[in-house]
């Protein structure tokens, strides 16, 4: 049950200056605006194209929609914090941020490994790929994802409840995040630490670890290819992914791993929350053909039903 005698917490923000508010003011907006639209363009052109129905783009699209959930779980409430003097976040809205957030965080961490299976997959067994990763084994990843995220998101959320909360109520963050709620809390939290770790250990090092093994099949199966033509088209099909997974787990891990800070924490916190949802949809549009190809084409379609409707 929850003893807790706080009923709303005062959130910090990135800065407690009112001279800057302003400026981080305009830049999340423009960060949100761009990283949802971004998003919402790749889940619609994966959805309405059926060149893009296969496992590599459906696992695209579920990341579109955690990206989705996470900046829109994050940000506008940070924006409104932003605006007003009283900058505070129920109890109740609180306790749902954190968990919207920590299921975002597990399905992001365990979709990029889903995605580097994939990719292992479709370089080292190609003649077998359709066979392998069909239609029911590609729902069946999926559904172990949400699982996964959902039981993780659960446990920390559940834990953070039975804290006792007694004051004081003031969170060093921009949302409510898993280390600053513990900082706050008037019972024993050696529970949730406990959890934090097992979770950062089995989560994101295990999945980062997961990842690494199917990449050094990767690229041990891109050596063995004798043309360059084909070696570059091997490595263009995964070098994205590799890319996000490097931008992302670097600051989760580092976050999680080590005493937590509350400086260095937040300015981290944006990049995995913040920054990586924006870079999503660039860096799989700007280096994938098919998606600029199915973008274009969507593009083309929206205009010619507009001519037809004049």
């Amino acid at each position: 049950m929850n003893h807790s005698a706080v009923t709303e917490f005062v959130v910090v923000g990135l800065s407690g200056r009112p001279e800057l508010q302003g400026i981080f003011f305009t830049i999340f907006l423009f960060i949100y605006l761009v990283a949802l639209l971004g998003n919402v363009i790749i889940v619609i052109a994966i959805i309405y194209n059926t060149t893009l129905h296969s496992p590599m783009y459906l696992f695209l699209l579920a990341l579109g929609v955690v990206d989705i959930i996470c900046t829109s779980t994050i940000i506008p409430k940070m924006l409104e914090n932003m605006l007003v003097l009283d900058k505070t976040i129920s109890y109740e809205g609180c306790m749902s941020q954190l968990f919207f957030f920590t299921w975002s965080l597990g399905a992001e961490m365990v979709l990029f490994t889903a995605m580097a299976y994939d990719r292992y997959v479709a370089i080292c067994f190609p003649l077998r790929y359709s066979t392998i990763m069909n239609r029911n084994m590609c729902m069946a990843v999926l559904c172990i994802v949400m699982a996964i995220a959902i039981a993780n998101s659960w446990i920390h959320t559940g834990l953070i409840l039975r804290l006792t909360f007694c004051g004081p109520n003031t969170i060093d963050h921009f949302f409510c995040e898993i280390p600053p709620l513990l900082a706050l809390s008037c019972s024993p939290v050696r529970t949730n630490e406990v959890m934090v770790f097992v979770a950062d250990i089995a989560l994101a090092m295990g999945d980062f670890i997961l990842t690494c093994i199917s990449y050094g099949f990767i690229i041990a199966a891109i050596l063995r290819i004798r043309t360059t033509e084909g070696k570059r088209k091997a490595f263009s099909t995964c070098s994205s992914h590799l890319l996000v997974v490097s931008l992302y787990y670097s600051p989760v891990i580092y976050t999680y791993i080590r005493p937590y800070n509350f400086t260095i924490g937040k300015v981290i916190s944006v990049f995995y929350c913040v920054i990586t949802p924006l870079l999503n949809p660039l860096i799989y549009t700007l280096r994938n053909k098919d998606v600029k190809k199915a973008l274009k084409k969507s593009l083309a379609r929206k205009k010619l039903l507009l001519v037809k409707n004049r």
